[in-house]
């Protein structure tokens, strides 16, 4: 255990300010992933993942992030996923370049998200402003996992990462050590997000039919606020999207692009048609890690309003706060 200790400290005190020497660690406890973790290729794939999903996020913004630990701790990234997830428009200033101008920006900012996540006090303390501020790894992963739980939990992280750490006591008296493995996801079962969304909405099903119809006003307001843009207007979600056409459109412009009229019939005139469209519309969501388990083409085309109503709620899900 000395021996792994040892090459741990040494990299803590590295990564240290330069005037800070071992006395700065005299009675705090600190968590320290163990370097053979952080080659976990377990570690490195989640690690990609929040990176994309934060750049999908706030690409209209133009923000770009390629480390979670050096583009996290000033509280920036942090400040506008609130905006854009949590529609919380707080009043900080866009870019702080002191050490106390972040860290103050970073309590504004953790204390608006807490309140959205509404996790209880034990969750919460597995980060903090000090541990953002000083590019913890481990906190800033806990922290970015809660907000795709929050916000997008139709989002597939990779399961089953944990890694080894160990909890670094030093006093004057000497250094205690304690090596544990800390879960940053939940393991995996025979359920997944994807199939979350889809029990949801067969739960939906199964209440009473005015709560099904709020539901369904819901996911026709996010609609129709989505399309007034293209001056297109659904009234029936049962039998509007069974061609494909308006399917593609809402994909388009909840993603920002434009799929090109070449790739699909404006006017489809027979089931071959209209099957091509809904197919490249479902394709179009996978590519976007936007799966509906149980969901074929041909369901939408044939007007199942179930079929429809899951891939509507699926999109409603992940750009509700478009």
């Amino acid at each position: 255990m000395e021996a792994d200790f040892n090459e741990i400290f040494g990299q803590a005190a590295l990564r240290s300010k330069p005037s800070e020497d071992l006395e700065g660690f005299l009675g705090e406890k600190r968590k320290i992933i163990q370097p053979s973790s952080l080659k976990d290729p377990k570690l490195e794939e989640l690690k990609t993942v929040l990176i994309d999903w934060i750049n999908d996020t706030l690409k209209k913004e133009h923000i770009v992030v390629q480390s979670l630990e050096e583009d996290i701790y000033d509280g920036l990234v942090l400040h506008h996923l609130l905006a854009r997830l949590a529609e919380q428009k707080l009043e900080v200033d866009e870019i702080a370049l002191t050490a106390v101008a972040q860290t103050r920006k970073l309590g504004i900012i953790l204390e608006a998200l807490h309140k959205s996540l509404g996790l209880p006090e034990e969750a919460v303390q597995k980060w903090n402003v000090a541990l953002i501020h000083n590019r913890d790894l481990l906190a800033t992963l806990h922290l970015l996992v809660a907000m795709v739980k929050k916000f997008q939990p139709e989002k597939q992280l990779p399961q089953n990462v944990s890694l080894e750490v160990v909890i670094v006591e030093v006093s004057k008296s000497g250094i205690k050590s304690e090596k544990y493995t800390e879960n940053i996801t939940e393991s995996s079962n025979s359920s997944d997000g994807n199939s979350k969304t889809e029990d949801a909405i067969d739960e939906l099903l199964k209440l009473d039919p005015q709560k099904v119809i709020t539901v369904k006003q819901a996911i026709l307001h996010f609609v129709n606020k989505n399309m007034a843009r293209l001056g297109l207007q659904v009234s029936d979600m049962d039998t509007q999207f069974g061609n494909g056409v308006i399917l593609l459109l809402l994909i388009g412009q909840l993603e920002g692009y434009f799929v090109h009229l070449s790739e699909f019939y404006l006017n489809p005139s027979n089931n071959s048609e209209m099957l091509h469209n809904v197919t490249l519309a479902l394709d179009l969501m996978s590519d976007r890690e936007l799966q509906v388990p149980n969901v074929k083409p041909q369901d939408i085309v044939s007007l199942d309003s179930s079929a429809t109503l899951k891939v509507l709620y699926a999109l409603f899900k992940r750009f509700k706060f478009k």
